[in-house]
């Protein structure tokens, strides 16, 4: 019986990683010629989005924050490493094997490009010459490790001996000579052979393996490279920085003086483009090119719209101080920033349009496949809702939905945010759902009053006497009429509040005189709106509609 200790699992391993990588800059090619939504690795990624459940997503935002996408794409790869190595441990026994893995492995993909929103029949096409290529990296990798030394036998590279042809895998690369030796079979100088299939050794080659290795990983490299460069990547780019913003018919007023204390380590009252949270379920943010862009708006409505871009900018353009909140903030949490927004009127767009009676909801979906539906009143009660370009008096930066997005205020993102905006269907509630309804949250979103500290830090060390206490507090719509702190459960106390150009905004606050004393402290902070509202103390987490309670934090005094 022959061993099955024959070639280094490391050199089996490393067939199928070259492989692998070879299936991913080919389909990432064939991805930029086709559509770049179509790159297996991306469908799959978002068809696991799509499939994980919200407490699991809820865990990633907490954990990872705003890198929870390069969290999931890391991960992903490292999956189809150990899948790609897997592959050539199988192929090297019997080349069959890997070729039906890597066969499976593509009927994955092809279901995961499938079941995209708005895929057809094109968008295999990436998948399946990436899988090709693979196979072709596979087999002559594998033949390249196991070719006899004086070249393939008329059986073939694995010769026909009575094991099939079928090399043998394992670790520690012993080999077992069998009967006979190599010089008496004309083989040349005696070899030590991984099988012995009729009369010919085939030996593990290390130099023809390595050398096919290097052209499989610049394959891969050069095809990636390729790849990346025909996406409209670069082209968008070059759009946004190009884009003079043109001047609005209804510009913001100048923020007045006092909207920001200017306390070193205490939000800015406009929150740099840079620093603005972002959380969406893009797994690659989507390249949308303003001059192929339209927006088709059309279901419960007299006269369907679709505008270009150019359409857009010739609307009447309006500025907006507008503070956005996503319904994934915890209490206390980052989630949160302001920034003024240019862009045309969305309930002026849907007047146009003519929205029927009994339609209650905007379906809105992204160039991405992800849909959000927000409620058609609150877009028509005469609040500042956008389909924003601008931000910040620069365009939209391509992750915050350039070349259009929508910004509702009062809205949690998830049900008024949509970036990279491209449809929006007039329907109901009871007809159509978007993408977090079916996933337990709630089909209506507004935000809730709340506040934040954030000075000191949680869990800061503080030298003794008068310390500042300051953050900010939102209920956009609505607006901050007071906030209050107190320390270590005692008496409650008036906090100063900045200056608000519109209930749109949030609001900085400051207690600028609690004289601290040495010892453990407990800070607290609520708000109280322009209804009347005062935040609960009761904590409720982020799902379905909002979380809510006190934000706290804890300093030592010394």
């Amino acid at each position: 019986m022959e061993s099955n200790r024959r070639m280094p699992l490391w050199a089996a391993a490393l067939i199928g990683l070259v492989s692998g990588a070879v299936a991913v800059g080919v389909s990432l090619l064939v991805a930029g010629l086709v559509k770049a939504s179509a790159f297996p690795v991306v469908a799959v990624g978002n068809a696991a989005v799509d499939l994980t459940p919200a407490a699991l997503k809820d865990f990633a935002i907490r954990t990872f924050g705003e890198n929870d996408k390069t969290v999931l794409l890391t991960g992903i790869f490292l999956v189809l490493a150990a899948i790609a190595a897997a592959v050539g441990v199988l192929a090297v026994r019997d080349v069959r094997y890997g070729l039906a893995g890597l066969a499976a492995f593509g009927v994955v993909g092809v279901l995961a490009v499938l079941t995209r929103p708005g895929a057809a029949a094109v968008d295999v096409v990436p998948t399946v010459a990436g899988v090709a290529a693979a196979m072709f990296a596979l087999h002559r990798l594998v033949a390249r490790a196991l070719a006899p030394v004086g070249g393939p036998s008329e059986a073939g590279p694995y010769g026909a001996g009575p094991h099939g042809g079928r090399p043998a895998v394992g670790g520690g690369g012993e080999e077992r000579n069998g009967g006979g030796s190599a010089g008496e079979e004309g083989y040349g100088a005696p070899v030590p052979p991984v099988m012995r299939a009729g009369n010919g050794p085939y030996p593990f080659d290390r130099r023809r393996l390595l050398i096919g290795t290097l052209g499989g990983v610049a394959v891969a490299g050069v095809a990636g490279l390729a790849g990346r460069m025909l996406s409209s990547r670069a082209e968008v780019a070059a759009a946004r920085v190009g884009m003079a913003l043109p001047r609005p018919a209804v510009p913001a007023a100048p923020l007045p003086a006092g909207v920001d204390l200017r306390i070193r380590g205490l939000s800015p009252f406009v929150t740099p483009n840079h620093d603005f949270y972002r959380v969406d379920t893009a797994l690659v943010v989507p390249q949308v090119d303003p001059r192929s862009w339209t927006l088709r708006i059309h279901g419960m409505v007299d006269r369907p719209v679709e505008l270009t871009f150019a359409d857009l900018m010739k609307r009447p353009l309006e500025e907006a101080d507008i503070t956005l909140c996503c319904v994934s903030n915890e209490v206390g949490g980052p989630y949160v920033g302001n920034a003024r927004w240019l862009g045309t009127s969305l309930a002026g767009v849907l007047r146009d349009a003519g929205v029927r009676k009994g339609a209650d909801m905007l379906l809105s979906t992204s160039a991405d496949g992800w849909t959000c539906g927000t409620p058609v009143d609150v877009v028509l009660d005469g609040r500042d809702a956008l389909l924003a370009f601008g931000m910040n008096g620069e365009a939209l930066p391509v992750e915050h939905g350039f070349p259009v997005r929508q910004v509702v205020p009062g809205l949690y993102g998830y049900v008024s945010a949509t970036k990279w905006v491209t449809d929006i269907k007039v329907t109901r509630f009871d007809r159509d759902e978007a993408y977090w309804t079916p996933k337990g949250w709630s089909a209506m979103g507004p935000v809730k009053t709340q506040s934040r500290i954030d000075l000191p830090r949680d869990g800061a060390r503080v030298a003794p006497g008068r310390t500042v206490i300051a953050g900010v507090a939102w209920a956009q719509h609505k607006g901050v009429e007071a906030v209050e702190v107190r320390i270590d459960r005692g008496q409650w106390r008036q906090a100063r509040l900045a200056v608000a150009p519109t209930a749109d905004t949030w609001r900085q606050w400051v207690v600028d005189d609690w004289d601290a004393t040495p010892g453990s402290h407990t800070i607290e902070v609520r708000a109280t709106d322009a209804t009347g509202y005062t935040q609960t103390p009761d904590l409720a987490p982020v799902a379905p509609d909002g979380a809510t309670g006190w934000h706290s934090v804890s300093v030592d005094v010394a």
